[in-house]
């Protein structure tokens, strides 16, 4: 049975009498309840649009982000292994190493012992 129909819905089989003001009072209410749901579904439809437009865009700009965000992840790894083979490299020529206390390594060390090496500067 189609959907919204009434089961004493015999406007198909039998056409009421002209004389009938009750089959013409039947009749203007299936007409009007037959404009409301094509109404109501011209406005579903019109709002499953707009939401998959929505989802479309949000979609984009998710791949963006993700784009950027992929794009750091490389310069930052392409500094971490910049930095590490500067610290290699630095490491053999250090006289403040030798000996020298975990403290020393990580803490005050940087700033009385590596004054001499320039690091690039990396935009963010």
């Amino acid at each position: 049975m189609a959907q919204g129909s009434d089961n004493n819905d015999t406007s198909y089989t039998k056409s009421p009498s002209p004389g009938n003001k009750q089959g013409s009072s039947d009749d203007m209410r299936k007409v009007m309840r037959r404009e409301k749901n094509r109404i109501a579904a011209q406005k579903s439809r019109m709002r499953q649009t707009q939401k998959a437009d929505s989802l479309h865009l949000e979609s984009e700009s998710l791949e963006k982000e993700n784009a950027a965000l992929r794009k750091e992840v490389k310069r930052l790894t392409e500094e971490a292994k910049y930095l590490s083979t500067v610290l290699s490299n630095h490491e053999p020529l250090c006289t403040g190493l030798s000996g020298a206390s975990p403290e020393l390594l990580y803490g005050a060390h940087h700033g009385a012992f590596h004054q001499h090496i320039s690091v690039p500067h990396y935009p963010l």
